[in-house]
């Protein structure tokens, strides 16, 4: 996979973010039956203000969040806890855009007594179903995304976040 990492808080660097980043988006595709070299998504690893900006202008939410994703296309399901329909691989591999906050994301870990890698591994898998279609407003759609994520943590060694 082409994953494109840019980070503009330094802050990220001390957990290894890049790799980290790489290796859970991959482990989403690879879960899932795609092959991670055949897709691209981007990755913005910033800070509270940055996604606080970004959060105001996608969702007219001014306020921080952890992780925003913003598919390339719309891949949701109609009915309630429906598996979204997988991308076929074509002349255009761009499955979307991925933010994340270093202060939400640290504070949020903190909080739940967790290391910050795992958290943010859990949050970068979040963010690459949602681009794959998976949503959790509906309670059936949540049940559906909760256990794919439990999943592919679990491949990545990493315990159940829920």
């Amino acid at each position: 996979m082409t994953t494109e990492v840019i980070i503009e808080d330094d802050r990220w660097h001390a957990c290894g973010f890049e790799a980290l980043a790489r290796r859970a988006l991959d482990a989403v595709l690879d879960h899932l039956g795609l092959d991670p070299e055949e897709w691209e998504i981007a990755v913005l690893a910033c800070d509270d203000a940055r996604i606080a900006s970004l959060n105001a202008d996608f969702r007219e939410k001014p306020t921080p969040t952890n992780v925003l994703s913003w598919p390339s296309e719309e891949r949701g399901v109609e009915s309630p806890g429906d598996t979204p329909a997988l991308p076929e691989p074509g002349p255009d591999p761009e499955l979307g855009d991925i933010a994340i906050a270093y202060d939400t994301c640290a504070r949020e870990a903190a909080e739940q007594g967790k290391p910050l890698a795992d958290h943010v591994a859990h949050l970068m898998v979040h963010g690459g179903l949602h681009l794959l279609g998976y949503d959790h407003i509906r309670d059936e759609d949540a049940t559906l995304m909760e256990a794919t994520e439990v999943a592919i943590l679990g491949k990545l060694g990493l315990p159940d976040p829920y």
